[in-house]
């Protein structure tokens, strides 16, 4: 009972569901990485199953991951660390970037990490969360974004939707710019159709990310406080900074498909 057709040994997740359980973003797990050495076979997979990412497990006693996008490597990205470390209950997550500490509490997976590690985004405010739900296509223009306005500023939630846009060479951006740039006003053009896993895109050929970790750590980074974001078609995502500058992002994490082994 699920719409993922992946080859055998890998494992998908749906990773910060909302609170029915429904939605969240598609991720892949190859728990043993052994079985895609190098970059090559990597990348090759990683375009084949056309999520936002794949994870491919080094290590799973130390934590050691390996992130793919349809296009390219990630040092670091949110949802596919909170999805593997409630996969491999690990507490520790070794990056190049350096250390991520996870943890579970009740129905929600965290982890703790440096903004400064997360790609650059532009994050841009819209007047209303209405203007955020009626985008129906990406903004124009070229670079990965994040657009978001308040549902209830007092309460911090946040309603938000993540672009990763193409570049003029017909590639997404993975490099983005992070702005402070707000909107008076959206465009206004109806509902969106979110196109999250990017099933079938070709290389970083996703048009709508369902739910961004990374991005929503940047954004409770630069308002310095907590957050409850809706993102996507109905995923939602928690973040907390710290004072040491470190922030939380946690959200449930589903086992959608579980990799057959022999």
């Amino acid at each position: 009972m699920n719409d993922f057709e992946v080859p055998e040994g890998i494992d998908v997740l749906r990773v910060f569901c909302g609170p029915d359980g429904r939605h969240g973003n598609p991720l892949g797990v190859v728990r043993d990485g052994r079985r895609y050495p190098g970059n090559d076979a990597r990348q090759a997979l990683a375009r084949q199953l056309g999520f936002s990412e794949t994870v491919f497990v080094d290590d799973p006693e130390r934590g050691t991951v390996d992130i793919r996008t349809p296009g390219l490597r990630l040092p670091f990205a949110g949802h596919p660390l909170v999805g593997a470390a409630w996969l491999l209950d690990l507490e520790v997550l070794e990056l190049p970037v350096g250390d991520v500490f996870a943890r579970q509490d009740g129905e929600f997976t965290w982890i703790t990490a440096r903004p400064e590690w997360a790609p650059p985004r532009t994050l841009e405010q819209y007047a209303t969360a209405a203007e955020v739900e009626a985008l129906t296509e990406p903004p124009p223009g070229e670079g990965w974004l994040y657009v978001w306005a308040w549902e209830d500023e007092a309460a911090g939630r946040v309603r938000a939707r993540a672009f990763p846009r193409r570049t003029e060479t017909g590639r997404t951006d993975t490099r983005g710019t992070d702005t402070r740039g707000s909107r008076s006003g959206g465009t206004g053009r109806g509902t969106g159709t979110g196109a999250g896993t990017g099933s079938g895109a070709d290389a970083g050929g996703i048009e709508e990310d369902e739910a961004t970790g990374a991005a929503a750590m940047l954004l409770s980074a630069r308002l310095g406080r907590a957050l409850n974001i809706a993102q996507g078609r109905g995923s939602q995502i928690l973040t907390a900074p710290a004072p040491d500058g470190t922030v939380e992002v946690g959200g449930r994490v589903l086992l959608a498909r579980a990799g057959l082994r022999r």
